[in-house]
């Protein structure tokens, strides 16, 4: 008991190293199991998320699908029905994300103009719901491109060459209030307006001096494109 003792005193004086220590020629080899957690710790690469610059996509690596108008602009398709809740909260997600670059988009809500939905389905080749992102004429793609492409810092190299809206952010139209569409005035939104008679339907009097009409001014929810901000 002593002599274990003595043992333990000589080997803290030594500042012993409990896996291998060399004492005067002496190799000393105690199993000691090694903890796991440093043991990952040990062989764990360094992680990094800085981005090569030439790993960054360029436009050119997107389809091209050019919507009218949009050969220098970013034109995103967009719904304002809640009906299908992801669907809006895809769109109010690509919408917040897209207003913070601080660039000039053209949104076309599909809801409000079924204009919009047709000339959509006719880029695609397809019935295709949105959001979808078009950057000078490319397809960017949707909610998860667009978000995708923004985590991995990619997003902002995209839309470098894209005019700037001056710095403002939720710019809001005075006009309509960023709906893009005002109430037709010719029908106020009836989608019907009179008209007078030709004088060959004039055969008495009495006759109704005025006939109803549909509105060719506005679209099928009787709304005009706002002339401020479309």
């Amino acid at each position: 008991m002593k002599a274990m003792q003595q043992g333990r005193r000589f080997l803290k004086k030594l500042k012993f190293n409990p896996t291998n220590t060399k004492i005067k020629g002496l190799v000393f080899h105690l199993n000691v199991p090694e903890s796991p957690y440093v043991k990952d710790r040990k062989h764990k690469e360094p992680e990094t998320d800085i981005l090569d610059p030439e790993e960054h996509p360029s436009l050119s690596d997107f389809e091209e699908k050019c919507p009218p108008g949009g050969e220098n602009s970013v034109i995103f398709y967009t719904t304002s029905l809640r009906g299908i809740r992801k669907t809006f909260e895809d769109c109010s997600n690509v919408r917040f994300l897209l207003n913070s670059f601080k660039i000039t988009i053209q949104e076309r809500d599909v809801s409000m103009d079924m204009g919009y939905r047709e000339e959509l389905w006719e880029i695609l080749g397809g019935r295709v719901i949105p959001p979808k992102v078009f950057v000078k004429g490319r397809c960017i793609g949707g909610a998860d491109e667009i978000i995708g492409l923004h985590e991995r810092g990619e997003l902002k190299k995209l839309l470098e060459e894209v005019p700037s809206n001056g710095g403002i952010v939720n710019n809001v139209c005075n006009s309509c209030a960023n709906l893009r569409f005002l109430i037709c005035t010719s029908c106020n939104g009836s989608r019907k307006v009179y008209e007078e008679k030709d004088d060959d339907h004039h055969h008495h009097k009495e006759d109704n001096e005025f006939c109803i009409k549909k509105c060719n001014d506005c679209n099928e929810n009787g709304l005009v494109k706002c002339p401020f901000c479309c």
